[in-house]
C-alpha cells in the first residue's frame, strides 16, 4: 500500500511538470502562428484570444497522450536509475506488479482524451472554422488593417489605407491598385468613405485624389485627377457557415453519415485513447535505464516509438478514407502491433536475460573462446 501511495503521488506530480512544458510549448507555436496569420491578413485580428484558446483544445487529446507516455516514463526510469527498483524485485515483486498502478494512474487522463476527442475537439474545430468562414465573407474594406496592404475577394485589387475610423466608413490616404486584362491602373486620394446605394450594393467613395492608368510595360500613362470617385467593392459571399472538413464534424454526424472521409475521422478519435493506454504500458518495459548507456537512451527511443506510433495511425487513416483498406482491418492492426511489442518487452524483462540464448550469442562464443585460452595457457 505505501508502494503503491508513492508511485501515485510520483506520478501525479511528473504528469504535472511534464503537462507544463508540453501545454506551454503548444502555446507559444499556436500563439506564433496564429498572430503570423492575423498580421498578413488571414484571420481576424479580433479573433487571436478565441482562436488560440479553441486551437489549443483541439491539440490537447495529442498533448495529453504524450503527457501519460513520458510521465511513467520518467517516473520509473528515475526508479531504475536510483536503485529502487532492486528493492522492488528483492522483495519478491516482479515488474508486472507496475501495471495496476500505472493504469490507475492513466485512467483519467485516458477518460479525458477520449471526451476532447470524441467531442469538445471537433466543435472547437467547427468554432474555428466558422470564424475564418465569417472573416472571409466580409466585404474588403473591413478586411484592410491601417498600414498594410490588403487584396480584394476577387483578387483583382489591392487596397492600403494609413487610418480607418471606429466605425470603418471613413478612410484616409488611400491607395488602389486595380488590375485588369491588359490594364492597370493605380488610384490614390486624400479621403473616402463607404455608401450604399439604392440596389444595396457598397462602393468606396474617394475624394481628391488621382487615377494613373496604362499598360504595363508600356511607356505612356494616363493621369486624370478627380474631386469624386466612385469604387465598387466586393459584395460578401453569403455562404453556409458550417464546415465540411470531417475534423469538424460531431462523431454522431460521422456514424450516421459512414463515407470513407468520416471512417477516416472515426479511426482518429478511436485510436487516440488507445494509443494512450498502449504507451502507457509501453513505458513499463521501456523504462529500464542502463548505467553505461545513459540516461537519455530510453527516452529517445520512447519518443521515437510515440511518434512512429502516431504514424501509424493516420496511415492507416489516410487508407480508410482512400478506400484502400477496411475500416475494421485499420482498427485493430497498428493497436495489434503495438500490444504485441508490449508483450514482447514485458517478456524480455521479465523472463529472458537476454535477447539471444548462450549457445547462438555470438558474444557468449567469444567469452568462452577467451576463457579456454587463459585455462590453456593456465595449464
Amino acid at each position: 500500500m505505501i508502494f503503491r501511495r508513492a508511485i501515485a503521488r510520483e506520478l501525479a506530480s511528473t504528469a504535472g511538470a511534464v503537462f507544463t512544458v508540453l501545454f506551454c510549448i503548444l502555446f507559444s507555436v499556436g500563439l506564433v502562428r496564429i498572430l503570423g496569420e492575423a498580421a498578413n491578413g488571414e484571420i481576424d485580428s479580433g479573433a487571436v484570444a478565441s482562436l488560440l484558446a479553441l486551437s489549443a483544445l483541439t491539440n490537447l487529446p495529442v498533448v495529453l497522450t504524450l503527457t501519460v507516455f513520458v510521465s511513467v516514463l520518467m517516473a520509473m526510469s528515475r526508479a531504475f536509475r536510483d536503485s529502487e527498483m532492486v528493492v522492488w524485485f528483492a522483495s519478491g515483486r516482479s515488474l508486472l506488479a507496475w501495471v495496476r498502478p500505472v493504469m490507475r494512474f492513466a485512467l483519467p487522463p485516458v477518460l479525458l482524451i477520449a471526451l476532447l476527442t470524441f467531442g469538445v475537439a471537433p466543435w472547437a474545430n467547427r468554432q474555428i472554422a466558422e470564424s475564418r468562414s465569417r472573416f472571409e465573407q466580409r466585404d474588403d474594406l473591413k478586411k484592410v488593417m491601417p498600414g498594410r496592404f490588403a487584396e480584394s475577394s476577387s483578387a483583382d485589387r489591392v487596397f492600403f489605407v494609413e487610418s480607418v475610423d471606429l466605425d470603418g466608413a471613413r478612410v484616409r490616404s488611400v491607395f488602389v491598385d486595380h488590375r485588369a486584362p491588359g490594364q492597370e491602373s493605380v488610384i490614390a486620394a486624400a479621403e473616402g468613405e463607404v455608401e450604399v446605394r439604392t440596389d444595396a450594393s457598397r462602393v468606396l467613395t474617394l475624394r481628391q485624389g488621382r487615377r494613373y492608368e496604362g499598360v504595363p510595360g508600356a511607356p505612356g500613362f494616363r493621369v486624370m485627377e478627380f474631386g469624386r470617385y466612385s469604387v465598387p467593392l466586393d459584395q460578401p459571399v453569403q455562404s453556409s457557415l458550417s464546415p465540411s472538413t470531417a475534423r469538424a464534424l460531431p462523431t454522431l454526424d460521422l456514424l450516421i453519415e459512414p463515407t470513407p472521409l468520416h471512417r477516416g475521422e472515426l479511426l482518429w478519435r478511436l485510436g487516440l485513447p488507445i494509443v494512450a493506454i498502449m504507451l502507457a504500458l509501453l513505458a513499463v518495459p521501456l523504462a529500464f535505464v542502463n548505467p553505461r548507456v545513459g540516461r537519455s537512451a530510453n527516452l529517445i527511443v520512447a519518443v521515437l516509438l510515440f511518434v512512429v506510433y502516431l504514424d501509424g495511425i493516420q496511415i492507416t487513416q489516410a487508407w480508410v478514407q482512400q478506400s484502400r483498406m477496411g475500416f475494421a482491418a485499420a482498427a485493430w492492426l497498428t493497436h495489434l502491433v503495438a500490444f504485441l511489442l508490449v508483450v514482447l518487452l514485458f517478456v524480455r524483462r521479465v523472463y529472458l536475460q537476454r535477447w539471444l540464448p548462450r549457445w547462438i550469442d555470438p558474444r557468449a562464443w567469444k567469452a568462452a573462446t577467451v576463457a579456454s585460452s587463459k585455462a590453456a595457457r593456465g595449464s
